[in-house]
């Protein structure tokens, strides 16, 4: 039988002794610069591993990990709740009510996830199968969304390429719209898709100049304008424009809840009131309606009360530690491309060390962050990040990347 016994030699390090023959032999612990004793019976092994006690976690993969507040988890306890599927939870209409208001439009929808609020929007829009959406070649809708808008809706998506700051040229989007004089052959037009601030360009923002031009566009061929809001609070700080102004433009919009906002789970889609009355029958389809759910919703207005007004500052530690990595040797991140919370660092293929590899030896320091693609990785801000955990962050980076110069000097 083999056992196990861990020694702790300091207050973060240990070793493991596995033998098949130590019979109830213990070990115990010694001082620290005294050897081990690991003379055993003969026919016994010794494995030995060295191990790191992380006690620090600082959580950089994405700012959906945010963990409820004690306000939340109160607001969520005392929450007054009935059934949402027949209209009928009060703390789900506030929610909404306070979304229509801050956006500037007729009436809200809670919703499970923003998948399943960009799905329900695309599919209100186009509700002719074979249908054709515009959107950007790396918007979240057509990179992260499982296709569903293909898979479920039959809806065709038609990509322009996005430009560095997420816009799509103009004469582009006009030169996709479908000439309906060859419907015969052609998907039919029916939807243009923004995403405001634009995460794969690094939480590049969308001016209203731009978006009032797309919506002007919509018009003029008889279209319908979304925008893919998840983190629309957060192009409104760095942009210092209000929400209804940004969405002026759009006949829907859907607004992540558990993104920079913090709360645990949800988006709200807003619009105009026929608009939203489709869309809570689309939601009840595709298996959205959820009964009680001002349990959810309560957390949710906690948010926008308390974390709208934090945003700015994970704009700030956003560029610090954008400032911090383009100084260490064999990483390069655009400076003035980090606008709201979110940070993408290139790794130099000199420093000869992979996306995946750097992840591991962070995570080894309890930083958690996402790879990218090939020498690249991705660091998102949000309200749970402190000043010192950006500045810990940036000493651990320097030494893994310091580490491996120091290995190919022969250091």
């Amino acid at each position: 039988m083999i056992k196990t016994y861990r020694v702790s030699l300091k207050s973060h390090i240990c070793f493991w002794i596995v033998s098949p023959n130590f019979g109830s032999k213990k070990i115990k612990p010694q001082k620290e610069g005294r050897k081990e004793d690991t003379k055993e019976p003969q026919q016994s092994h010794l494995i030995i591993s060295k191990c790191k006690m992380v006690t620090r976690t600082v959580d950089l993969r994405s700012d959906t990990v945010t963990k409820p507040t004690e306000a939340m988890r109160t607001a969520m306890a005392n929450a007054e709740v009935d059934d949402d599927v027949l209209s009928h939870d009060p703390t789900a209409r506030r929610l909404e009510t306070e979304m229509a208001r801050i956006t500037g439009k007729e009436a809200a929808l809670f919703v499970p996830s923003g998948t399943m609020g960009n799905l329900i929007c695309v599919l209100t829009h186009c509700p002719i199968r074979g249908s054709e959406v515009i959107l950007g070649d790396s918007c979240h809708i057509h990179i992260y969304e499982n296709g569903g808008i293909s898979t479920i809706g039959g809806v065709h998506p038609r990509t322009v390429k996005n430009n560095e700051d997420g816009t799509m040229d103009i004469n582009q989007i006009e030169a996709a719209i479908r000439d309906p004089r060859f419907e015969i052959c052609c998907p039919t037009t029916r939807l243009i898709c923004l995403e405001n601030s634009h995460a794969h360009s690094g939480g590049r923002c969308l001016s209203p100049e731009y978006i009032d031009q797309v919506g002007e566009l919509a018009k003029k061929y008889g279209l319908k304008l979304h925008i893919d809001g998840a983190r629309i609070f957060n192009a409104s700080v760095a942009l210092g424009v209000p929400v209804d102004r940004l969405v002026q433009a759009a006949d829907s919009v859907s607004i992540c809840l558990s993104k920079g906002l913090g709360a645990p789970v949800g988006t709200v889609i807003v619009g105009s009131e026929t608009f939203i009355a489709r869309a809570r029958i689309l939601r009840k389809t595709l298996g959205g309606g959820m009964r009680q759910v001002g349990v959810l919703c309560a957390a949710a207005l906690i948010a926008l009360q308390e974390n709208v007004g934090k945003l700015e500052g994970d704009h700030k530690k956003a560029k610090t530690l954008a400032v911090g990595l383009n100084k260490i040797k064999g990483l390069n991140v655009d400076i003035d491309s980090v606008e709201t919370n979110i940070v993408y660092c290139d790794i130099l293929k000199s420093v000869n060390i992979t996306e995946t590899k750097l992840c591991k030896i962070l995570e080894g320091h309890g930083i958690l962050i996402l790879p990218e693609g090939p020498f690249r990785i991705r660091m998102v801000l949000h309200h749970q990040i402190s000043e010192s955990d950006v500045h810990y962050t940036l000493s651990c980076m320097q030494q893994a990347v310091n580490g491996v110069h120091g290995k190919q000097d022969g250091k």
